[in-house]
């Protein structure tokens, strides 16, 4: 019998685009009240310009950015409120989601639950998570010493990122497939490091199906500093978080098998320095030429052809190293669009 999904993965995650206008700017169709957001010009006057980064749990005042290790920063001009909808824009003095003459794009997953959550030495200050569709936005307080946090998602996340609010520090990435003994090593998403290994950041401990370990290192356990966690786990039809072996070659690139069309595409080469490749299904919306983005870097989308999205995975089109070098090992992260 065929496998299906009872939800629609468009409830769970959206893709938007939009561009400036004058304050207030209400971006409507997301299909949700979204609780995680991610931000970018893509084209235009600040087309070049940081991410932004905003959530439910830190609040629509605070804003952090995916391309460098700054913390939590306070901009009561950007997202003015979170809708049922989607989000109100402010005038954005600092340009990095409502500036004048820019296109964006916008990123959305909805958790929505914000109580219940249990176990773990650390309890969150603040959260909201969504079983349905394994994703959730937690809130804690670093001890300084090995610990567990609950992640609410009631499966074992295999994609989870922490960045300290408080301090400077790295967003530190944890992929379930990206090497034989993940719990040992470690990614960082606004830089183009290859995976490292470093038994301070998960303690070297699986996550289980209620909690994920940290270590004492202070990128995301330090003593009384703030973190937030965005944590996902696999969700048939909907996420995938796996691994591919790139070909070098154009007669015969590899084919991973979502089971879904994915409407957000993030790859990284693991085994080597290399950067973020961000590609979605709206900014262009057809094949071969997928525009990119890259989340350790601040500048305009890319044009150069990488990837066709497919109606059940993707492949690569280039032999280029970000994507596909021979014997290279490369990480993804994906959400549908339409499931198969």
């Amino acid at each position: 019998m065929a496998a299906y999904i009872s939800f629609q993965p468009s409830d769970y995650f959206s893709t938007l685009l939009y561009s400036y206008a004058a304050s207030p700017n209400a971006i409507t169709g997301a299909g949700f009240a979204p609780d995680a957001v991610s931000l970018k010009g893509i084209s235009g006057t600040s087309g070049g310009n940081n991410w932004y980064i905003g959530n439910t749990v830190m609040g629509n005042t605070k804003t952090l950015r995916w391309n460098d290790n700054t913390g939590e920063v306070t901009t009561t001009d950007s997202i003015l409120s979170f809708d049922s909808d989607g989000y109100t824009l402010g005038a954005d003095a600092t340009a990095n989601c409502n500036s004048t003459g820019t296109n964006y794009v916008g990123y959305n997953w909805k958790a929505g639950t914000t109580s219940g959550i249990s176990g773990g030495t650390i309890t969150p200050s603040a959260y909201s998570f969504n079983t349905t569709a394994a994703q959730s936005v937690i809130a804690f307080t670093g001890t300084g010493a090995s610990a567990t946090v609950p992640h609410g998602l009631g499966a074992i996340p295999q994609f989870i990122i922490v960045k300290s609010l408080s301090n400077v520090s790295n967003w530190i990435v944890y992929h379930g497939n990206n090497t034989a003994a993940p719990e040992t090593d470690y990614m960082v998403l606004n830089e183009n490091y290859a995976t490292g290994d470093n038994d301070t950041m998960w303690d070297d401990t699986v996550p289980t199906s209620s909690v994920f370990s940290l270590g004492n290192n202070s990128d995301v356990n330090g003593s009384t500093r703030t973190y937030i966690a965005y944590c996902f786990a696999p969700k048939q039809g909907y996420s995938k978080f796996d691994s591919f072996v790139g070909s070098g070659s154009t007669s015969c690139t590899p084919f991973i098998y979502l089971g879904f069309r994915p409407a957000f595409l993030l790859i990284k080469k693991s085994s080597s320095t290399g950067d973020w490749m961000l590609f979605d299904d709206k900014r262009l919306g057809y094949n071969p030429d997928q525009n990119s983005l890259n989340t350790n870097l601040s500048g305009a989308q890319g044009t150069t052809d990488y990837v066709d999205i497919l109606s059940n995975g993707f492949r690569p089109t280039t032999t280029d190293a970000l994507v596909n070098g021979s014997g290279v090992t490369y990480v993804y992260a994906a959400f549908a669009e339409i499931p198969l």
